[in-house]
């Protein structure tokens, strides 16, 4: 069993969910909708970017709006980084703030990763996007330098990359994060911030694996299993 089948077993028929971003979610999106195709599962999907809802409509997996449903069964999504409490990094693939909303909007948040992802520490990678509004793209570099971080504006093809929300994305560049709490309130308490990568105390689930093996970690229940 792959972690994709996995996540898939803890979809209840006839729910509302997050359709997170990037590859792990975009496979797992692919394989629910061979679901839905053979019509063993009806669930409609909350994207988090409009790649993902692209890839949602390519599969026929039906969408709706956040504003049409209260609350989500779960969301299931990836990450760029995960550390031993189940604390995340995401928004390399820039939906970081979409992805968040969707995380709070869910009863239950899980995360696809492979093991490369595994960290002893958060910004062991060393990279923290955090999206800001692009009139405080000066003002937030400033401030972000003075934190002791290195910003540098996401670009695309020469022109700087604009997320689904029209804002921008500083790339932090980190060592690990010594305080990712108190990180996360410094960034949040300067002006022009959107949002920013560190997801602390939101994952429920992980699944890690890329073949047919994989591990799950779930922390509420403080369990460590295997399966195939």
């Amino acid at each position: 069993m792959t972690i994709y089948e996995r996540a898939l077993e803890l979809v209840p028929d006839g729910a509302a969910i997050g359709l997170g971003s990037g590859r792990a979610a975009w496979a797992f999106v692919a394989l629910l909708g061979e679901r839905i195709g053979e019509g063993r599962l009806k669930v409609r999907g909350v994207p988090t970017s409009h790649e993902t809802a692209a890839v949602a409509e390519a599969h026929g997996v039906p969408l709706i709006g956040l504003a049409e449903t209260p609350e989500l069964a779960l969301a299931v999504d990836g990450a760029d980084e995960v550390d031993p409490n189940l604390n995340l990094i995401k928004g390399y693939g820039r939906a970081l703030v979409r992805e968040k909303i969707v995380a709070a909007a869910a009863r239950r948040l899980v995360i696809l990763i492979g093991e490369e992802k595994l960290v002893s520490r958060l910004g062991a990678r060393g990279r923290l996007p955090v999206e800001v509004v692009p009139f405080a793209v000066s003002l937030c570099e400033r401030r972000l330098t003075a934190l002791g971080l290195r910003p540098a504006l996401w670009t695309t093809n020469g022109s700087r990359g604009v997320t689904d929300n029209g804002n921008h994305i500083l790339d932090c560049g980190t060592g690990p994060i010594d305080d990712p709490p108190r990180l996360e309130a410094d960034l949040r308490a300067i002006p022009g911030i959107v949002g920013t990568g560190l997801f602390l105390d939101a994952a429920d689930t992980v699944l890690v694996g890329t073949g047919a093996d994989f591990r799950l970690i779930d922390e509420r229940r403080k369990t460590h299993t295997s399966g195939r």
